[in-house]
């Protein structure tokens, strides 16, 4: 497709682009967003996002098709008013134990939510707790943690072709998991970490397990299988790090 697309007064050529995003991100924008990633197929499910069309509305970027003509927004006081709404609303069903987290300082909710200036959220939070899965000898999973952007699921179905995790339950009930309520223990997990380094938040991590030295000072830092899968991944750890937004173009 060609043509060319105006986004904040901005003119840029269409070329390749999937997506309104890659475009607002090339006329470098920093568009935030959750569930994008440029290697998996799109989703739209956080539509933070979201921007406007002169002529469609509002609209989620990341699974738009740049279209000769258009004419973009992405930051104005309404849509910014959108995204603070959006995040309070995922804060408002999430563990806000920061202080003490273990992404504490990596975490992109809590990055996005410094940038916004969220200090008070005006929603209470509309579920119970649900219970850690520390099954697994690779992996922690902690539901309370999640945000449902979905790139753990799709990494695993799309990238290491396994489908381990899924969406599971509807509403507000709805959560990322394992088929049939099993645990990570019970299925087909083979440790390779996609999952975790697509994660923005705490929701999956590494499970370390600290022994003691013959001085009884805790010596190694183990993370079973997932040690030696995670060496074999390090190679493409910046490009699944972007799994939280940002695209080639944007950098790691």
């Amino acid at each position: 497709m060609s043509g060319t697309v105006t986004i904040d007064r901005k003119v840029l050529s269409i070329n390749g682009e999937e997506n309104i995003l890659e475009l607002i991100r090339k006329a470098g924008v920093d568009l935030p967003a959750f569930c994008y990633h440029f290697e998996l197929a799109d989703f739209g499910a956080c539509r933070m996002c979201i921007v406007e069309e002169e002529k469609m509305g509002f609209i989620a970027a990341c699974h738009t098709l740049p279209a000769d003509g258009m004419v973009i927004r992405t930051t104005t006081p309404h849509l910014q008013r959108m995204r603070r709404t959006i995040l309070e609303l995922l804060l408002a069903d999430h563990d806000r134990d920061c202080a003490i987290c273990e992404e504490s300082g990596q975490c992109r909710l809590q990055e996005l939510t410094l940038r916004f200036g969220i200090d008070n959220i005006r929603f209470g939070k509309d579920s119970e707790s649900l219970p850690r899965d520390e099954s697994s000898a690779s992996l922690v999973r902690n539901p309370n943690k999640c945000v449902l952007c979905g790139n753990c699921v799709r990494n695993c179905r799309e990238i290491q072709g396994i489908g381990v995790l899924d969406f599971a339950y509807r509403g507000a009930k709805v959560q990322v998991m394992p088929a049939f309520g099993k645990s990570m223990a019970e299925v087909e997990c083979v440790g390779c970490g996609q999952c975790i380094l697509a994660c923005p938040t705490a929701a999956l991590r590494i499970k370390f397990e600290i022994t003691a030295s013959t001085s009884g000072l805790p010596s190694v830092v183990n993370s079973g299988r997932l040690a030696s899968n995670f060496l074999a991944v390090q190679g493409i750890t910046e490009t699944t790090k972007r799994s939280c937004g940002e695209s080639p173009c944007s950098g790691a």
